[in-house]
């Protein structure tokens, strides 16, 4: 026996797919049907996130989780409710750092071909603000910013010298090509980075790392916790019990 979507989370729905058919609604009814007033109306009733950046959130989750066909109906829907392609793009080069390219090629491509469809010209205007000179100081910097700098001086420190380009690595390539770029703050960039680590697995200290870089930057925990619960639908309880796990260790400490 079924309940019914409910008149909420078919005007959500609505908002991010006007005019949209379900195919699985007629072949799953059931499950569209608990799933659509789960997704769309039960997990946002205590949100205070702006529809764009839960949008964003779900679709890095969605990159990390490698679900290409979820990610490209829900690309759309981003795009419906006012994320723009830049930022749209912003997402999906943040991911190349933590995911890695092998993993997000077909995300590009994915979003190249939805971008096209839509009309709009390729390439995007550059959103870097660093030279090949400048990428090292100006990553190490950011880095600084958000992690600390007693943090950062410790990993350079305590670093064997076999890998201490690694450091080097990360500070030049992950903070200075990736999170000096504009097109979207780095606030935002820290919820993505969280979002994607969460939904990766197996990253539990690289959550935990990324925790304290959000309160860092102004990301405090219910904003984290409603982050969580936004991705839930998307990503299952597991990692997202274990997301929290790393928010209440960091918190509490």
């Amino acid at each position: 026996m079924t309940m019914g979507v409910s008149a909420q989370a078919q005007r959500n729905h609505d908002e991010l797919f006007p005019d949209h058919t379900s195919t699985l609604k007629q072949t799953d009814p059931e499950l569209i049907e608990y799933f659509d007033n789960f997704a769309f109306d039960e997990v946002l009733r205590d949100s205070n996130l702006d529809t764009k950046t839960r949008l964003m959130v779900q679709l890095a989750s969605m990159i990390a989780g490698q679900a290409l066909r979820e990610y490209r109906v829900m690309l759309g829907a981003a795009l419906n409710v006012g994320v723009t392609p830049v930022e749209v793009k912003e997402v999906v080069y943040q991911a190349v750092p933590y995911v890695g390219m092998a993993k997000v090629f077909d995300f590009i491509h994915a979003t190249n071909d939805v971008l096209t469809e839509r009309g709009i010209d390729l390439p995007l205007p550059g959103q870097s603000t660093t030279t090949p000179d400048s990428r090292m100081n100006d990553g190490l910097a950011v880095q600084k910013e958000i992690v600390g700098a007693a943090g950062v001086e410790n990993m350079y420190a305590n670093a064997p010298e076999d890998e201490a380009h690694i450091q080097r690595l990360l500070s030049a390539n992950c903070f200075g090509d990736h999170y000096t770029r504009t097109g979207i703050d780095v606030p935002v960039r820290e919820l993505l980075t969280f979002a994607m680590l969460v939904a990766l697995g197996g990253c539990e200290p690289q959550v935990k790392g990324h925790v304290a870089a959000n309160l860092n930057v102004g990301n405090d925990r219910t904003v984290l916790i409603d982050v969580l619960t936004q991705l839930l639908p998307f990503i299952g309880y597991p990692r997202t019990l274990n997301g929290l796990r790393m928010v209440d260790e960091v918190t509490a400490a």
